[in-house]
């Protein structure tokens, strides 16, 4: 059984303009239903969101959907889902998909998708949980956002430590390997206490 058993996907409502974007969310649907992972997602039908849900959906997986009620309509929620949660705030959508999830991968996707990553990562860079998250860097979506962390750490405003708590791989099966063995990092926040 694996480590992590419910897996949150942050991934665009569109299926953006690289056809490989949406061959990576049906294969890493597929692969999340296949390897016993239930599948935490957004709760809409549209783009790689709902790409990656009829795929696990298809390969005789669980989708459990977090939308709120400002976007049942925009992002035209999916009806054929395990389950659907229903909430008021998109604050409660990410509140109860990090709740319902082991652990977080973000596939190609626009400043919602970012936004929902770089929120969890936050929440475990100051320690409000510990569980795992990764980018699927398909077709090097994701390789200049590395490149940039990197000068961020270079900069001295995040910690290497922090940064190497970033899965990345090209790979979903490879990813989902990696973050299956994850240890959190115990490390300050804080680049120079002594400020403080």
């Amino acid at each position: 059984m694996p480590k992590m058993q419910s897996v949150c996907v942050f991934c665009g409502a569109n299926a953006g303009r690289d056809p490989a974007y949406a061959t990576a969310a049906r294969a890493f649907g597929t692969l999340l239903a296949t390897s016993g992972r239930r599948l935490v997602t957004g709760g809409g039908r549209v783009g790689l969101m709902g790409i990656v849900a009829d795929a696990a959906l298809a390969a005789g997986g669980e989708v459990v959907g977090v939308i709120p009620t400002s976007l049942l309509q925009k992002e035209v929620q999916h009806r054929g889902l395990s389950a659907l949660h229903v909430v008021d705030t998109m604050h409660e959508r990410k509140a109860m998909m990090a709740q319902l999830a082991d652990g977080f991968v973000a596939l190609p996707g626009g400043i919602g998708t970012l936004e929902e990553f770089f929120e969890v990562w936050t929440w475990a860079q100051i320690g409000l949980h510990g569980k795992p998250y990764g980018l699927l860097d398909v077709a090097g979506f994701y390789s200049p956002l590395v490149g940039f962390l990197k000068q961020v750490v270079n900069e001295q405003f995040l910690r290497t430590e922090h940064l190497e708590m970033v899965y990345h791989d090209a790979d979903g099966a490879t990813l989902l390997a990696r973050m299956d063995q994850h240890q959190p990092a115990v490390v300050s926040k804080w680049i120079d206490e002594k400020i403080l």
